[in-house]
């Protein structure tokens, strides 16, 4: 009977397998984690999770009994130490677990900041796992002072749910203005305002030059001198693809686990998705870090290794939950070279469409489902309204659809 073994009991790794059984797979299956908890989501961690609005077990992804029910071996709290290509087997240090195929859905980790500079204190944190925010949730009271480290979209859901807990929240980007590695000056233009009306006080183009403090962080000196008292911090400075592992089996590495278009790897029993896997997309070999990407690039991997020789094709989506703004995004900005707004004039909602030349590449939507699903649809259906009919308030926005 087949063994097909996964590695990483994340997103991709939990969908990866539930695909398998429902496309009919009957052998063996081995989910492997090196967290304690069943594959779980990680969006809610920073918001609802830590809120306290959302219950540990509401976080699964399937409950724990579905595994078993499904005949599958979920192995959490698991570490493997080396993959042998050449004898297909899985070394979880004396345990060795032989495959037929295996897939490495590893993920991705926080990255930090160097203890030389104060990286290690304790009250340093990153937001990635289960473990990250039950460590920092004690912090989160009325009149605490939070450093967060890093404009983008993990720092700033972090501020927002530091305000509303009544934290003293300052975040620090060294970029010229935050959000500036994924979106507009539009899009970074419209939460600066919403931070800042919550009391969050955002200083930009200005780095960090140490953390400080006697075994426990206390404070912060920036590139330009200021210094700040803090109580806690937290680091939002993206995150590394986990291909270590992949890297000593000899697997080709390039901006994470080198996957071809059907999600296999540079050995042909060995397979790749999610946050830790590239693929060839506009020119370049680039990773989607997305819920969605991980969900339907597993699916699409777990159909492949059963012979299906399926072509992934992302239609990326993303989202962002921020006081009461929900972000929706949909398509990939890359290469845009200008932005219309659309506004609406009945409600606060706007969104920004991003063009290059006349072509449509990405929409973001706050507050405007309406808006994301129809450019969502329209940039699936290849289809790229002019910018000036986009601009247009007067537009009939679903008749676009048909066109």
């Amino acid at each position: 009977m087949a063994h097909f073994v996964i590695i990483g009991a994340g997103q991709a790794g939990s969908s990866l397998v539930a695909k398998l059984r429902s496309s009919g797979f009957e052998g063996e299956i081995t989910l492997i984690g090196e967290e304690h908890v069943p594959p779980y989501q990680r969006p809610p961690l920073s918001k609802a999770y830590l809120l306290g609005d959302m219950a540990l077990e509401r976080l699964f992804l399937r409950p724990e009994s579905f595994y078993a029910d499904q005949h599958i071996t979920l192995k959490m709290g698991t570490a493997v130490t080396s993959i042998d290509t050449a004898k297909r087997e899985v070394h979880l240090g004396d345990e060795v677990i032989s495959y037929d195929q295996l897939a490495l859905t590893t993920g991705s980790h926080a990255n930090t900041l160097p203890a030389s500079i104060g990286g290690a204190l304790d009250g340093v944190f990153t937001v990635r796992t289960l473990a990250d925010v039950d460590a920092m949730a004690d912090h989160f009271n009325v009149g605490k002072r939070a450093l967060i480290v890093g404009g983008g979209y993990i720092g700033l859901e972090a501020a927002a749910v530091a305000r509303k807990m009544g934290v003293e929240v300052t975040v620090v980007e060294m970029a010229e203005r935050i959000l500036q590695r994924v979106a507009a000056p539009d899009t970074s233009d419209y939460f600066r305002a919403l931070h800042q009306s919550h009391g969050v006080k955002i200083l930009e183009g200005v780095g960090l030059k140490s953390l400080n403090g006697e075994g426990y962080v206390s404070g912060a000196t920036l590139a330009n001198g200021t210094e700040l008292d803090v109580d806690f911090v937290i680091v939002g400075v993206g995150i590394t693809p986990n291909a270590s592992l992949a890297e000593k089996a000899g697997l080709t590495i390039e901006n994470g686990i080198a996957v071809n278009e059907q999600g296999c790897t540079s050995d042909p029993n060995i397979w790749s998705a999610g946050d830790c896997a590239s693929f060839d997309l506009r020119g370049a070999r680039r990773r989607l870090e997305s819920v969605q990407n991980a969900i339907d690039q597993a699916e699409a991997v777990a159909e492949n290794m059963l012979g299906a020789g399926k072509t992934y094709t992302p239609k990326p989506w993303f989202w962002s939950d921020q006081y009461d703004v929900k972000l929706q995004i949909a398509g990939l900005n890359i290469g845009y070279d200008s932005v219309v707004a659309r506004r609406d004039t009945n409600s606060p909602a706007i969104s920004f469409w991003y063009y290059k030349d006349d072509t449509l590449l990405a929409v973001d939507a706050m507050n405007d489902p309406r808006n994301y699903m129809i450019g969502k649809r329209l940039i699936e259906a290849g289809k790229s309204p002019t910018p000036d009919v986009i601009a247009n308030p007067d537009t009939d926005m679903k008749a676009l659809l048909k066109a």
